[in-house]
């Protein structure tokens, strides 16, 4: 069929059009780096590749990495506990294989062999480009940037719900401020320096992320009487930058921040060894950036003991003593900082212990789960998975479309959709254990479930941002950016998650209506859960996006708060999901918040939530969702005729407040809900919006344009707005220019 891969040119050094064909078609989609110039004639490296198969390993072309980046035989296939043993069966015949990418012109993968020195000229389908959710194969393990160090251990955690309730800490008033001594008085015994320099950006991804040995970071022990700690966070999701001994049982922690930002110290997640059962440790997080927090109202840290979970199935569990949020006495003239500290007592001697700020869901995790169902052949046929687009990184951000078979065209048109999402922020892990249980729920063989998948079309998007996931940041993603703050982008090159996100909304919003849109997210500052909605200008739809709100609350009333929910749509929210999602036509666009402490009512009053407790409400957004839908529209109505007095409430407290005396009846819907509701708690986001540090950068170093970045005396536009559209229009001027400059296809 390819004559040139089936005999030698006579004259090797004439153009070849297949050559120029497949040189074209792997470089248009990215398998193929090398110039054109360096490509070997088919005929001749046919030749050479059947009298030397293994010429590659030799250096005949120099060093095989400069070829071959992602090589099979240096990526690690999805964590062997999550696979079947045909996965482990076909990570074999890989890695057999794997030599078969040696040679620079088959760099691509696309290319059949039937044996090693026979070549197939037949191309399989470009699976980066029509990625879909298989049980047939296992999963690529997670992409790393390629400067960060990740250990081989396969970190695990057993679910376990406590057998008693979890009680706030209360302090006592006499909790110890310890004075941040710092390195100069203390010893480094771990220090992560294999991280993204600041002012730079992300470029690359590797499955195992830096190349080489990984360096042993935690010091060498002295002799078994050494108790010294030993800490480790170079794991998915793990965050921790340093520790300094302090003292004999005391250590001073550096979390690093948000990759590619100086910015975003909250979440945390790091492993100790060579625990001492009788001591009492003291631990201290000296770089915090929020001057609030749950932990100055009673949140207590999560621990997990390895061997408590093997010995006694113990999962995580609140520890803590003496726990105290306070400034950092530390000025160095920067942002202020505060610190967190508390002191803990280890179950076992030689324990392998993690710590967390909330129970960790990783991007493995979310694979296992898909994977399972993947494999359910009855979920199977009602959940459907698809990869929505690539990361950044070039993760996997996988959409589940769920609904039960329709019965003909029609009942299949009248479905209304629900769109759910999670975890674009990658440190509020306690939205991934909601969608979790949500998933539990929708996919099983209750009544109520399949009465659901009957009404709806489920659009689910289950991690939004896998990159920040993967790499321990708290809020943003590898553009060093909060992407909750871009649903308005046209940047799809840099915000891609958010970019295919919307426009899968959009064309579903072309064939049939959405009921309800909601992003689940965890809140830092306010116990409990509640929703942030968007209020109408439309008095017909009044009071109407918050009817779903008030139903949850009745159906969760030890859990969700509906005080706690707000409707104001602020000008520095403009870009979050939920506003663009309402602006879009979808009245019920919604956030939901979920505490990283615990309940202030009811039953589970002054209670830490558990796992099961956030599952618990991705089963109540199910069953809401039914009485929402009721043919029987008693308990709508009822709803609305009680926000109706709830608001006439708030209107006479806020005119007392002013010291005025209103008649309201007949005229108060009169009064904008903006000038009652006020304003949601503001968050640290603003911080990281504007356009990526990527284009940033580039723009800052071309000379006619680094007035807009440098020169602070040019007169600033009025609003973010403006200033965004700017900053969009310079970015793709830029990315236009590029596109022409490159060679056509």
């Amino acid at each position: 069929m390819f004559p040139a891969l089936e005999t030698e040119l006579k004259q090797e050094n004439l153009p070849d059009p297949y050559e120029d064909f497949i040189h074209h078609h792997l470089q248009y989609y990215g398998y193929f780096k090398a110039q054109k110039s360096s490509l070997p004639n088919s005929g001749t490296h046919q030749r050479l590749w059947r009298n030397s198969p293994r010429y590659m390993l030799s250096g005949s072309f120099g060093d095989r990495d400069d070829f071959i980046s992602d090589s099979l035989e240096k990526e690690m296939l999805l964590w062997p506990t999550c696979l079947s043993s045909t996965g482990h069966a076909q990570i074999d015949a890989v890695n057999r294989d794997s030599l078969l990418l040696s040679s620079p012109l088959l760099r691509s993968r696309q290319l059949i062999f039937d044996e090693l020195d026979e070549a197939s000229p037949r191309l399989r389908e470009p699976r980066e480009l029509f990625s879909c959710f298989s049980s047939r194969g296992p999963l690529q393990a997670p992409r790393w940037p390629i400067e960060c160090e990740v250990i081989k251990e396969n970190i695990h955690h057993i679910e376990w719900v406590p057998l008693q309730p979890e009680y706030f800490y209360q302090p006592t008033g006499n909790e110890k401020v310890p004075e941040i001594v710092g390195e100069e008085q203390g010893t480094v015994v771990y220090q992560l320096d294999s991280v993204p320099a600041e002012g730079t950006y992300f470029t690359s991804s590797r499955i195992g992320g830096k190349r080489g040995t990984i360096k042993e970071l935690a010091v060498t022990l002295q002799g078994p009487d050494d108790n010294t700690l030993l800490f480790e966070s170079r794991f998915e999701s793990g965050n921790l930058q340093k520790a300094v001994r302090v003292g004999i049982y005391e250590y001073e922690l550096t979390l690093r921040t948000d990759l590619y930002t100086d910015k975003h110290t909250q979440w945390f997640y790091f492993r100790v060894q060579n625990t001492r059962k009788d001591a009492t440790y003291r631990f201290t997080i000296v770089n915090l950036l929020k001057p609030k927090s749950l932990y100055a109202v009673g949140m207590k840290p999560l621990m997990y003991s390895q061997l408590d979970a093997t010995l006694y199935n113990i999962g995580w569990r609140r520890e803590g003593r003496e726990i105290k949020y306070y400034k950092n006495n530390v000025d160095d003239g920067q942002q202020p900082l505060y610190c967190l500290t508390w002191t803990t007592q280890f179950p076992h001697d030689q324990d392998t212990c993690f710590f967390a700020h909330f129970y960790p869901y990783t991007y493995t995790d979310l694979q296992c789960y898909l994977l399972s169902v993947a494999n359910n052949p009855i979920q199977s046929q009602f959940c459907k998975l698809r990869a929505l687009c690539r990361s950044l990184a070039g993760n996997t951000v996988y959409l589940l479309t769920i609904t039960n078979p329709s019965r003909t065209p029609q009942e299949a048109a009248a479905k209304k959709a629900v769109v759910l999402s999670a975890r674009v922020h990658p440190g509020e892990s306690n939205s991934s254990w909601i969608m979790n249980g949500f998933l539990d729920f929708i996919l099983s063989n209750s009544p109520d479930a399949q009465l659901l998948r009957d009404i709806f079309i489920f659009k689910v998007i289950p991690m939004l941002n896998p990159d920040g996931v993967i790499v321990g940041n708290y809020r943003c993603s590898l553009a060093g950016r909060d992407l909750n703050r871009h649903y308005k982008t046209v940047l799809k090159d840099s915000f891609p998650c958010i970019w295919y996100t919307k426009n899968m909304i959009k064309r579903l919003l072309e064939e049939r209506e959405v009921l309800l849109y909601c992003d689940f997210h965890g809140h830092s500052r306010k116990n409990n859960i509640f929703l942030y909605g968007c209020h109408s200008n439309n008095h017909k739809h009044w009071l109407h996006e918050r009817v779903f709100p008030l139903m949850l609350s009745k159906n969760a009333p030890d859990k969700f708060s509906f005080d706690s929910c707000n409707f104001k749509v602020q000008k520095c929210k403009e870009g979050t999901g939920r506003v663009v999602m309402w602006r879009m036509g979808i009245i019920n666009s919604y956030t939901m918040e979920s505490t990283f402490g615990g309940s202030t009512l009811g039953s589970k009053r002054d209670t830490h939530f558990t796992i099961e407790d956030l599952k618990s409400l991705g089963y109540h957004v199910c069953d809401t969702l039914l009485d929402f839908c009721d043919p029987d529209q008693t308990k709508y109505t009822q709803c609305l005729q009680e926000l109706k007095e709830l608001l006439q409430q708030e209107i006479n407290k806020k005119l007392n407040n002013f010291g005025q005396d209103m008649d309201l009846e007949g005229n108060w819907s009169d009064i904008p809900l903006s000038d009652i509701e006020s304003s949601t708690s503001g968050s640290d986001s603003s911080l990281s919006d504007g356009p990526p540090i990527r284009l940033l950068n580039v723009v800052a170093d071309e000379p006619n344009q680094k007035t807009v970045f440098k020169n602070p005396k040019k007169k600033r536009l009025q609003t973010r707005k403006q200033r965004d559209e700017q900053y969009q229009k310079s970015y793709l001027m830029r990315e236009l220019k590029l596109t022409e400059n490159a060679p056509s296809h």
